[in-house]
């Protein structure tokens, strides 16, 4: 049986606005225990500090935090600066830009970023109740 065929994505994917790198951020119970769950299901531990408490694992470009004891509830996370297989670009939107026009769009955010350059991150709740995090690590 042949396999589906996909096009080619495009050049530039669609957005508005340049976020960087997505992940999913997991408030664990037990951080040994879900790390075991994820390797299972193909992730492999690329960073993190277990005796900290965070662990986090790729599976291709799709990339999980697992976190204990560091936040209540799941977060979206996105990275500014980085592209989701974790390589770094050399031009991207700085994080306060992101505020700017997050605040212009009518965003209440819970957190902003401080300072005003280097790293930095703000945090907003979507309508439902969902936690994001936008991290940047590094400057612009």
């Amino acid at each position: 049986m042949d396999e589906p065929a996909f096009p080619d994505p495009p050049a530039v994917l669609p957005s508005t606005l340049e976020l960087g790198a997505f992940s999913m951020s997991l408030s664990v119970a037990d951080l040994d225990v879900s790390r075991r769950f994820y390797e299972a299901l193909g992730f492999v531990v690329s960073g993190g500090d277990a005796d900290e408490g965070w662990v986090i694992l790729k599976n291709g470009e799709s990339t999980i935090g697992l976190f204990h004891g560091m936040f209540e509830g799941n977060i979206l996370t996105f990275n500014p600066g980085l592209t989701n297989g974790m390589a770094k670009l050399e031009s991207f939107t700085d994080v306060r830009v992101i505020q700017q026009r997050l605040e212009e769009a009518g965003l209440e955010l819970s957190t902003t970023p401080e300072g005003e350059e280097g790293s930095a991150s703000l945090t907003l709740t979507d309508p439902d109740g969902n936690n994001i995090l936008i991290d940047q690590f590094f400057r612009s």
